[in-house]
């Protein structure tokens, strides 16, 4: 099964994504992921992309595209892949179409998390990080034993500046609007999934294979 999957900052994607991959043993292609191996590898797209990044420039479409075509042409995903983090937008969406066609690769469905603004937004300034160990805390979902304090090293708990209703606000914002014509994209395709995230991690990955069979 070849797979999309989308979600707002707080979602869940990162977790959803991780069980998905087992439960349908596929590959899981995180962009992320895909640029360090190209990178590491050498490939002709990986060495394009390092010279964009060295400059602290932003990665072209056509490089990322490229880099995606070379990731999804290696044997390990003829069983089914799961791409995350791409397309983010509709050029890049039309891109990809072509790119899969070329290969002869059919997408089956993009997988669309969707949770409520307000919840988004709770979850996203509940999170709190150990300055001494790094070790990340929330305040309803995971708080420490003793408040404001560390579990492992007792370390002072802070809350990042960009875990701010601020900053999370225009987070969320960007991503509704660069990410609203994507969706309708998909939609218009017929194969968007909109999947509660708004439940137990189990009940989310439940109501992903039970929409899959469809």
């Amino acid at each position: 099964m070849n797979l999309l999957i989308m979600g707002p900052p707080g979602a869940g994607k990162g977790t959803q994504a991780e069980v998905l991959v087992k439960e349908l043993n596929i590959v899981h292609i995180s962009t992320g992921d895909m640029f360090r191996e190209a990178i590491k590898q050498g490939t002709e797209m990986g060495k394009k992309a390092k010279e964009y990044m060295d400059q602290g420039a932003l990665v072209p479409d056509e490089v990322v595209i490229g880099m995606v075509k070379e990731r999804l042409s290696q044997p390990d995903t003829k069983g089914g892949f799961l791409l995350d983090g791409f397309p983010r937008t509709v050029e890049q969406a039309g891109a990809l179409d072509k790119t899969l066609a070329s290969l002869d690769i059919k997408l089956d469905g993009v997988v669309n998390i969707v949770v409520p603004l307000d919840k988004l937004m709770a979850r996203l300034t509940g999170r709190r990080v150990c300055k001494g160990c790094g070790a990340s805390y929330h305040v309803i979902f995971n708080p420490p034993k003793a408040e404001g304090k560390c579990n492992t090293c007792g370390g002072e708990l802070y809350q990042r500046t960009d875990d701010n209703e601020e900053s999370v606000g225009t987070r969320l914002k960007a991503y509704q609007d660069k990410t609203q014509p994507l969706i309708d994209y998909y939609k218009g395709k017929g194969l968007l999934m909109d999947i509660n995230g708004d439940q137990e991690i189990k009940k989310v990955l439940d109501e992903i294979v039970k929409a899959l069979k469809k």
